[in-house]
């Protein structure tokens, strides 16, 4: 039987303090700055002891992270079949795109999406795990807007799929079988940020190009966003950001082979920022060599 009594949960930044008891921990991750900070942290990673016969498929889903996400932070652990009593690091913690501004920035390297909007004079962030388009049916990188909110949306085949499966439904009414699940926002061109009704495909490549979010997370953000609210969906693989006074860099495998020099997109970025200390090239190479998708630190201002 699957052991979910004793669950240990440690904080985790770049450090990591005592463990804390806990059952799970919202996939959403809420950060609070005020400008002109460039390339915060967000977030803060945690530490999740595992119970005998969890897998990482399962774990993702109820700590609300992606699947590929989970994965990349924990190399070498078999998702169906991770030694119980394993300490698995939940990724939580990223640094905020160079693109982002207020509004929503869709990072596809990383399968998040981030919320960043204004309170006074400072910006709130919040930022989710996404499922985006499979190989073939890439999400556009391209700016949109909200066009329209639909709660309870049906769902029509767009032609590509009724030729690939004639034999599936064309139309899907509001329900539990309905792929957009509960609601949409609307794009533009037919593409949406929407629910789902198979949750454990967030964090991956899934979709027919569409933003897919976890039950929850769509719901929080369908309420707090508004028609017309700027949209831009990037593809960033490497970020290059600042916690305190350490300068941290987040690298995410670049599915679509678009950096022919890493080492020189982190000076760039790195340069960007107007980071006066040093670098550690040691840490640096291996943080592009393992490219686990969470921020390290890479230099520190003396």
């Amino acid at each position: 039987m699957k052991r979910l009594s004793c669950i240990l949960i440690l904080a985790a930044s770049l450090c990591l303090p005592e463990p804390v008891l806990g059952w799970s921990w919202g996939s959403a991750v809420t950060t609070l700055f005020t400008p002109p900070t460039q390339g915060p942290v967000i977030g803060q990673n945690r530490l999740y002891r595992l119970g005998e016969d969890e897998t990482l498929i399962e774990l993702a889903r109820r700590m609300g992270v992606g699947y590929n996400a989970l994965t990349a932070a924990n190399p070498g652990i078999d998702p169906w079949l991770p030694p119980s009593g394993k300490d698995i690091l939940l990724p939580y913690a990223a640094v905020l795109p160079t693109e982002s501004a207020p509004g929503i920035t869709v990072n596809l390297a990383e399968f998040r999406l981030f919320h960043v909007w204004r309170e006074d004079d400072r910006f709130r962030i919040r930022s989710y795990p996404i499922g985006i388009g499979t190989e073939g049916r890439n999400t556009p990188e391209r700016e949109f807007v909200i066009e329209a909110k639909v709660r309870d949306p049906a769902w029509t085949a767009p032609p590509s799929i009724r030729r690939e499966r004639p034999d599936d439904p064309v139309f899907i009414p509001p329900g539990p079988d309905n792929p957009l699940g509960e609601y949409w926002l609307q794009l533009g061109e037919g593409y949406g940020i929407h629910g789902t009704n198979r949750p454990f495909g967030v964090g991956r490549r899934v979709s027919a190009g569409c933003v897919r979010l976890y039950p929850e997370d769509i719901r929080e953000l369908f309420h707090r966003v508004q028609i017309g609210t700027p949209v831009r969906v990037i593809y960033q693989p490497i970020k290059v950001g600042l916690e305190g006074d350490t300068l941290v860099v987040e690298v995410h495998h670049d599915y679509l082979e678009r950096i022919s020099d890493p080492l020189e997109e982190v000076l760039t970025r790195k340069r960007a920022l107007g980071w006066k200390g040093g670098v550690d090239l040691t840490a640096l190479v291996a943080a592009l060599n393992d490219a686990r998708g969470i921020p390290v630190p890479i230099g520190t201002r003396h």
